[in-house]
């Protein structure tokens, strides 16, 4: 069995403070294998709020997946934007442009969606796409293949068209290929939890899109703040939303949803189909 935390919408330079140690003890308690971190660390790209987040991701665990957001471009500071979008995330979090995890159960990779072009929205292109292809080539077809980016591959109903990543038909085509079972995003700042087969309606293909809420940010558009457990267990797969809960002081599961792994990928697991157990 392996356990993924999902972390997103940090949004340093706009948290609630109080909220951190909470989270880091509720992230020890989950016992992750992988802490996968899908983007917008930063609320306006500032040096001091990369710090910050630099300092936070170093007191959870190890191995990370982290991959940008649309706020962690500078927004006003136009040449920084254009000239070097990346620079302080690559200075201060990861320099590496396609970070890769792999062991006998899961296979992760995170791909940047962020683009200097457009203040909110996000893209995909073709490089990336072949090489997401490529790292996961040779990975054993009983491995867990996930992808990590910043904006969704698929939307809960409320959402416009608009927030979906761009290229994305383009790329689950591909992703399709290489059998992704599970993609992680943010951007939304809401948990929401759906699959590939109801948008993309590719044969033989249907991965589960996970979204998560925003883990600190004071920005939490009528959710409480939130972070995700993916656990999973071969042929099982449960996600966990973990709910801050003011009154308890803590963050704590508020609810489960279990999935299963049939021939044409993955669903919603019927009653009765022993599930992973959760945290």
């Amino acid at each position: 069995m392996r356990a993924i935390v999902h972390l997103s919408d940090l949004h340093f330079g706009r948290i609630d403070e109080a909220l951190l140690d909470p989270l880091i003890a509720a992230v020890d308690a989950a016992a992750p294998d992988l802490v996968a971190i899908s983007g917008d660390l930063t609320q306006r790209a500032r040096t001091g709020q990369f710090r910050d987040a630099r300092d936070f991701l170093a007191r959870l665990p190890t191995p990370q997946i982290v991959v940008p957001g649309n706020h962690d471009i500078p927004l006003y500071d136009v040449l920084r934007r254009f000239a070097a979008p990346l620079a302080r995330f690559e200075r201060y979090i990861t320099a590496d442009p396609l970070p890769f995890h792999q062991d006998d159960e899961i296979a992760v990779v995170g791909v940047n969606t962020a683009r200097s072009l457009t203040f909110k929205g996000g893209r995909i292109n073709d490089e990336q796409v072949a090489l997401v292809a490529s790292r996961l080539a040779t990975v054993d077809p009983d491995v867990l293949r996930v992808v990590v980016t910043h904006h969704p591959f698929d939307l809960p109903g409320h959402a416009q068209e608009s927030d979906l990543v761009g290229r994305a038909s383009m790329a689950m085509k591909a992703f399709a290929q290489c059998r992704v079972d599970l993609f992680l995003s943010g951007h939304l700042h809401h948990s929401h939890h759906s699959s590939t087969a109801e948008r993309y309606a590719i044969e033989g293909h249907a991965a589960l899109v996970v979204q998560s809420g925003t883990a600190t940010s004071t920005r939490g558009r009528g959710e409480a703040n939130a972070f995700n457990v993916v656990r999973v267990d071969g042929s099982r797969l449960a996600v966990e939303v973990w709910n801050w809960k003011a009154e308890q002081g803590a963050y704590s599961i508020a609810r489960t949803s279990f999935f299963h792994r049939t021939a044409t990928g993955w669903s919603n697991a019927p009653d009765g189909v022993e599930s992973p157990p959760a945290g």
